[in-house]
């Protein structure tokens, strides 16, 4: 961590946890409100359901792609520029998005603010390790988290009132505002926090040789697919929300809320949960905790979609405990895969986040269409999903069992 952390932020911990989690809020936040509009856009663009689910593939695509690089710049030319710069993409990039007169065009400014909003969420993984302790870094890294999953909840009841009110175009209106709001408030606030001598040389083979030391890195890969792969156990059920809510639920766009709220409602509980047991009991335990605890539910999940009809009064509530396990463990992955190599907290962090969003592009793009129309098939996506991230830990624990026993030192 910088030595001279508490010199560069002197106003309590949880306002700089609050500013870091608004960073990475702005993903899913854009992701989440024009979700109850889907019909509606499809409708004004002339647009097939297939284009529509690719204006969520082209924006995930494009953050996983940009997420290689936003890490890497972070470690050359600070933490803040990066954000900075990312932001501005976003702001009009948006912008765009509300212009847009083809369902082409929607889709090429829904890739740029793929390609912008990564830059939050990676930067401020780096922020925390370069600003706190192992334990401490856990505490607010699941601040943030807790944080993080007010945006989704909030996200589709903005989205569908905009929608109702004002039209589809009002949506990303909103989010241009949104991305001004937090430039302004990041160029004000945000202290730069990684140390001059500690900056990477920013060109072709130190690059490449950063890739291939994290890439090649069999305890990485796996961290990265622990801590990635099973989030789309819960995000297909958001990528698939319309046909998932709409049709097999028969909820109307603003009941959606009521999913996003009790997912959120687990994830937050879980964040909570990681933080106050940080320090507590070892990384690998709780790690385990969160693994045993999604598997059972989405096993659940599964035997119960095969055996009662689907309603909402049941429905909702597996995905909600899926969230929480999740919630459970990964801030502590997170710190493992940023602690991995210390020097390299930008490049490993963008890396963690590249595994996770093209995983989740796949969802996006492949997955979901193949079973948005079947609860079973859902259910059967989200097990098998959780369990790809369960077998990657599994065999990491054996394989190196010191992983995880105690908190790396600050």
């Amino acid at each position: 961590m910088n030595p001279n952390a508490h010199t560069l932020w002197r106003a309590p911990q949880w306002t700089l946890a609050a500013l870091l989690a608004v960073l990475g809020m702005l993903g899913p936040f854009s992701i989440d409100t024009y979700i109850p509009a889907f019909a509606g856009i499809a409708s004004a663009l002339g647009a097939t359901p297939v284009e529509m689910q690719q204006t969520l593939s082209a924006y995930l695509f494009g953050f996983a792609f940009m997420n290689l690089f936003h890490g890497a710049l972070a470690d050359s030319f600070g933490r803040r520029p990066v954000v900075l710069c990312g932001i501005a993409m976003f702001t009009l990039a948006s912008a765009g998005c509300a212009l847009s007169q083809s369902i082409g065009q929607l889709i090429a400014f829904r890739a740029l603010q793929g390609l912008s909003t990564g830059a939050g969420i990676v930067v401020s993984r780096a922020v925390i390790r370069d600003m706190f302790p192992p334990a401490r870094a856990q505490q607010v890294m699941s601040q943030v988290t807790i944080y993080f999953g007010i945006a989704p909840a909030i996200a589709p009841i903005v989205g569908g009132w905009l929608f109702v009110h004002a039209g589809w175009h009002s949506i990303f209106w909103f989010l241009t505002c949104v991305g001004v709001v937090l430039w302004v408030a990041n160029f004000r606030l945000l202290p730069e926090t990684l140390q001059a001598e500690h900056r990477q040389p920013f060109n072709g083979p130190h690059l490449m040789r950063g890739y291939w030391q994290l890439g090649s890195s069999p305890r990485f890969v796996l961290l990265a697919l622990a801590s990635g792969v099973p989030f789309n156990g819960m995000f297909l059920y958001v990528l698939a929300a319309p046909a998932f809510l709409g049709e097999h639920l028969a909820l109307a766009p603003t009941q959606f809320f009521w999913f996003f709220l009790l997912t959120i409602s687990g994830i937050m509980g879980g964040a909570w949960l990681s933080g106050r047991l940080a320090g507590k009991i070892a990384p690998k335990r709780q790690i385990r905790h969160g693994f045993v605890i999604m598997f059972t539910v989405a096993v659940f999940n599964l035997g119960a979609n095969l055996l009662f009809p689907v309603h909402a009064a049941w429905s909702l509530l597996p995905i909600a405990v899926f969230a929480f396990g999740w919630a459970l463990m990964v801030p502590v992955v997170t710190l493992l895969v940023l602690d991995l190599h210390p020097e390299r907290r930008g490049m490993a962090s963008s890396m963690q986040a590249f595994v996770g969003s093209t995983a989740n592009g796949i969802v996006a793009g492949i997955l979901v269409p193949l079973v948005m129309h079947s609860t079973v098939l859902l259910a059967f996506a989200s097990l098998l999903m959780m369990c790809v991230g369960m077998m990657a830990w599994i065999y990491l624990h054996h394989r190196w069992p010191d992983i995880g026993r105690t908190a790396t030192p600050g």
